[in-house]
């Protein structure tokens, strides 16, 4: 695992321009001067030593610190982060769900199993660390075995992949890229479910400082040593760009409480008995995601109200009125894989809840053309659906390693709390070109949920057919 802070200076117009360029924390320091005084920004950085810049923050603001986070959040801070796992990305985006950033996405990058974690360094038990491993041989065997499929019924039958036919037919060099490209994200998007929740993964956020310093603390409670590694090196990297905020980027005693607590919560759950979905004579693999939507209009909004705030609405960016963005909403699904939860879960309003307690596993099957012999996919998928059953036995009794345990398809429940306007949003976004068929299905269903509600609104919501780009 590697953690490298990335610094912005000035582009070539800004420096030939004579625009000031200022560290981060110069920049929350002169910021902040504005609440003391109206001096205006030249007086602030007539302050500034260029032989001392560190000391020049305290003689502008002497109470950049934590205590005051407004300040801290004037704090912009870079850092790409190499080779943690995708359960802990996930885990990290759950904490900052404001924040900019990516991620290496499984829908274009072929895994190999070249690099099995280190079970020690993730916490996985000494006793159990040979299963494991066979388990994440088993998996990616899996996965290779599944993309092969996914691949050939995409070379056997074009159509599946709903290509434009004049792209399919078009022979020249940049149309038969585009065609590789998309036929190899035809099989990611379905093998990927086969991925353990331990595989490795990069990512790259920009946050404030005061957020890299709740992450850390968050991480560094964490009962397992791979979060509290990744926090110690988020921490390292935080001292070359906001010095003054390290001290607080540290383990807390309520973090390791709720941390624990929550743990508990699930192992609650998981104590339950046994989905049909993950039992070993299931006949069903994947746990239906059924939808639910509550709604929850501001009073005295008027029947026609929502249809009258998307009269403007022609792009998902566009206008939307008051009534829809004063409107409560809470939506989700029994049963998601994490594959998708991974996509869902950084839309940045409102809340989410997701405990990770394995309730199925999902693999595609129903994609699969009438004409395709389905077999080996329903053996591999017995597979995927004991690693998950293994993983709420392990919750079960309090092991927090369970965690990698699980697969991309492992679904758990998911929830979403947030406004009309931001769900409308997601459901826009999620079901237009480019998206995921699986998420995408689940926004369909969703939305058909609230045009049962508001039917008015049929056709005015930007309802996309996730159709390839």
């Amino acid at each position: 695992m590697k953690v490298t802070q990335v610094a912005v200076r000035p582009t070539e117009a800004s420096h030939d321009a004579g625009r000031p360029a200022l560290t981060p924390e110069l920049l929350a320091a002169s910021g902040a001067r504005y609440s003391r005084n109206n001096e205006g920004l030249e007086a602030i950085l007539s302050k500034i030593d260029p032989d001392n810049l560190d000391k020049s923050v305290d003689s502008i603001f002497r109470m950049l610190d934590y205590g005051h986070q407004s300040i801290a959040d004037m704090v912009p801070v870079a850092m790409f982060m190499d080779g943690l796992s995708l359960w802990l990305a996930y885990h990290v985006w759950t904490l900052v769900p404001t924040a900019g950033g990516q991620e290496s996405s499984t829908r274009y990058i072929h895994y190999g199993a070249d690099d099995i974690a280190d079970p020690a360094a993730l916490g996985i038990p000494e006793v159990l660390h040979g299963e494991w491993e066979s388990l994440q041989r088993e998996s990616y065997r899996a996965y290779a075995e599944a993309l092969a499929i996914w691949q050939r019924i995409a070379d056997d039958a074009p159509d599946v992949m709903r290509l434009p036919r004049s792209l399919l037919e078009d022979t020249s060099e940049k149309a038969q890229k585009q065609v590789a490209r998309m036929r190899r994200n035809y099989g990611f998007d379905r093998a990927r479910n086969f991925l353990p929740a331990a595989a490795a993964t990069n990512v790259m956020l920009i946050i404030s400082a005061r957020a890299w310093s709740t992450l850390c603390q968050h991480l560094a409670s964490h009962p397992l040593p791979e979060p509290q590694k990744l926090a110690e090196l988020i921490r390292a990297e935080l001292e070359l760009a906001a010095p003054r905020m390290t001290k607080h980027a540290a383990a807390k005693t309520s973090m390791r409480q709720g941390i624990a607590r929550e743990l508990e919560e699930w192992s609650t759950l998981a104590a339950s008995p046994l989905p049909e979905y993950l039992q070993e004579n299931a006949t069903s693999f994947a746990h239906p995601p059924t939808p639910f939507l509550e709604v929850f209009p501001p009073s005295g909004a008027t029947p026609g109200a929502f249809a009258e705030d998307l009269q403007f609405h022609d792009n998902r960016y566009a206008w939307i009125g008051s009534t829809l963005r004063r409107t409560a909403v809470r939506f989700g699904w029994e049963a998601v894989a994490l594959a998708e939860i991974r996509d869902l879960n950084r839309h940045r309003t409102g809340t989410k809840w997701c405990p990770l307690v394995p309730a199925g596993f999902y693999s595609a099957l129903e994609q699969l053309p009438p004409e395709a012999d389905g077999k080996r996919l329903h053996e591999l998928s017995a597979s995927g659906r004991r690693a998950s059953a293994r993983a709420r036995e392990l919750l079960q009794n309090g092991d927090p390693s369970f965690v990698y345990w699980n697969l991309l398809g492992t679904q758990f429940p998911f929830e979403h709390t947030t406004t009309a306007d931001k769900f409308l949003y997601e459901a826009e976004l999620r079901t237009g070109a480019g998206a995921h068929f699986r998420y995408a299905q689940h926004l369909r269903d969703a939305l058909a949920l609230w045009y049962e509600k508001f039917p008015a609104t049929r056709g005015l919501v930007l309802e996309g057919s996730a159709e390839p780009e």
